[in-house]
């Protein structure tokens, strides 16, 4: 039973299609129609709705925006289903309804659920709903890394615990040989910073600064450098406040303000006004002695000492020269120190820390060599289970005499890991290169498959490959793209036999120019212009009855209506019918 279906999409203005829906089987459905009638836009809509790029040269001509919505039935706590909705996507019974909008200018717009959505959620949820195949997912396969990733995908928790470990290991390896190259590679410039930042600290400590004392020393040279007129106006502050012995007739302040108070004093019985009055008048006489006492005092003990302003001077001249090179003030040059102090423990301390870290580095080297070894062994045993279940696929697929197999091997490398007594090379995946081997018909060698394959055959190998998967690590949905390019006759059939089958499982969905293989599926959709070259809604039918047979006989023979035609397009759905 389907976990997920995608039931329909409705397409507008992309590419050639005005706007059709396209009605999707839960079973097997085929998507035909002439060369150039739209059926890759199917393949491209789908490609969208999954996160793909949006190209604004997809969006037709005269229009302003290509719109694809998609509907998919999704089961209650499926991973898709709890993603989208933290996403605050909301299902419309039982179902979730997915949309991408593409402007002409490029602009692109994802909506999940009835709420806009990045589009990178779309390509998360794409992993658990559909697998996408065409011609350029069979270039992929062609790849060594994309063979390799295969082979651990089919392995499962076989090889995915041991590669977690080793992946942990070798970021650790590669973290710890950074530091290590960084440390020793730079021994000479770290030597230089060393001396520099020692020359540094021994300056600072040879002028011992306090922190604030460049601001209490300004205050003071300040001060000293104008005693003179600072003592003048304080004393003259003093006569005037006090009166000035040398003149016993001068009026001063104090005077002033004590035959105020009392003047007032020998009334103020009579009005509680006044008498408010002369008591603040003698706390201003109280006031007006204390000044006159400091003032006194400040002239006393000011210091017009040169000798102690040229010591003044002479100890900021120090401070500035430091924070000249170390900070803008007393306290900057302070915190450099603090910092300096710390980064010379670390530069003295290299020689300790390259001995731990080529320590740490060579038992990371043994370790991860171990686990390189233990990823080997997982390899190679799944090797043998996925060549052995390609291979009898392949049997199904009208290559009964292929063999497929599995190269793993590793390459000599003096700066690798040892693995079995060598020394090999290593990356963030092990030490493994694995190569996918097609052996056609007996006696013929392996090679590989990007050469040792033709187009039909490659085609047959993804199909076969793709199947193996639907056992161990199934997908809701398949979308083949022409996978059943540079096939035909027998094996044609065999593929759809293969396809349909797959199909009892899993939703296939498949854009084929082969009536072999559109004849087994559950349903078949016709992709066909109008007179003015576009595809309307009307464009993207259900064919039943006649109408499958007049296609089937178009995609045989050219001929609708020709009674070969028509004969053997009968005998190829009755003989689908029946293998079902």
């Amino acid at each position: 039973m389907v976990c997920s279906v995608l039931e329909e999409m409705r397409i507008r203005s992309l590419g050639v299609i005005d706007d059709a829906v396209v009605e999707l089987s839960p079973g097997f459905t085929a998507v035909t129609g002439e060369t150039g009638a739209g059926k890759t836009m199917v393949v491209t809509s789908l490609g969208l709705l999954l996160g793909g790029r949006a190209d604004p040269a997809l969006v037709r001509i005269g229009a302003e925006k290509a719109v694809v919505e998609g509907r998919v039935a999704v089961p209650a706590g499926a991973a898709a289903v709890v993603r989208a909705e933290e996403a605050g996507a909301e299902l419309d019974d039982g179902a979730l309804l997915i949309s991408r909008t593409v402007s002409a200018e490029g602009r692109s717009r994802a909506h999940l659920g009835g709420r806009t959505v990045p589009v990178g959620l779309l390509a998360e949820l794409a992993d658990d709903l559909v697998a996408v195949h065409g011609q350029t997912d069979q270039q992929g396969l062609l790849k060594l890394s994309r063979q390799r990733q295969a082979l651990d995908r089919y392995a499962g928790d076989a090889v995915a615990v041991p590669l977690a470990k080793y992946t942990e290991a070798y970021k650790r390896l590669r973290a710890v040989s950074a530091e290590l190259e960084e440390i020793t590679t730079r021994a000479r410039e770290r030597a230089q910073e060393a001396d520099m930042l020692r020359y540094g600290l021994d300056e600072i400590a040879a002028v011992e600064p306090r922190a604030g004392e460049d601001v209490e020393l300004a205050e003071e040279a300040e001060r000293l450098g104008h005693a003179e007129a600072l003592a003048s106006a304080a004393t003259a502050a003093h006569a005037a406040l006090a009166g000035n012995p040398e003149d016993p007739e001068g009026i001063d302040a104090s005077t002033l303000v004590a035959g105020a108070h009392r003047a007032l004093e020998a009334v103020r019985a009579h009005d509680p006004a006044l008498a408010a009055l002369a008591d603040r008048i003698g706390e201003i006489g109280i006031l007006l002695g204390d000044v006159a006492g400091e003032l006194a005092g400040y002239a006393d003990d000011l210091d017009a000492d040169p000798l102690r302003l040229a010591a003044v001077e002479e100890r900021r001249a120090a401070l500035n020269a430091l924070t000249r090179k170390y900070g803008d003030d007393v306290a900057a040059v302070l915190a450099w120190a603090e910092r300096s102090a710390a980064r010379l423990t670390e530069l003295d301390g290299d020689d300790e820390r390259i001995e731990e870290l080529t320590a740490e580095r060579d038992a990371l080297r043994t370790e991860l060599g171990g686990l390189a070894q233990a990823l080997t062994d997982a390899r190679t045993e799944a090797a043998e289970r996925f060549a052995a279940a390609v291979t009898a696929e392949l049997a199904s697929l009208a290559m009964p005499h292929a063999r497929v197999s599995f190269d793993i091997r590793q390459t000599e490398d003096p700066d690798g890991v040892e693995v079995g007594g060598r020394t090999v090379a290593y990356g963030p995946s092990g030490v493994d290169e694995v190569e996918l081997l097609l052996a056609p018909h007996p006696g013929a060698p392996p090679r590989p498959i990007a050469k040792g394959a033709s187009g039909g055959e490659l085609s047959r190998v993804m199909l076969a490959v793709e199947v193996v998967f639907a056992g161990t690590d199934p997908v809701p949905t398949y979308l083949f793209d022409e996978v059943d390019a540079g096939v035909g006759g027998k094996a044609a059939v065999e593929i759809g036999r293969r396809l349909a089958k797959l199909a009892r499982t899993a939703q296939v969905v498949v854009v084929t120019h082969l009536p072999q293989v559109a004849a087994f599926a559950d349903r078949q959709l016709l992709v066909e212009k109008t007179n003015d070259g576009s595809v309307t809604r009307s464009g993207v039918k259900v064919l039943e009855g006649e109408e499958r047979i007049r296609e089937l006989s178009r995609m045989l023979a050219g001929q609708e209506d020709s009674e070969t035609a028509r004969a053997h397009a009968e005998e190829l759905l009755a003989a689908a019918r029946a293998d079902a």
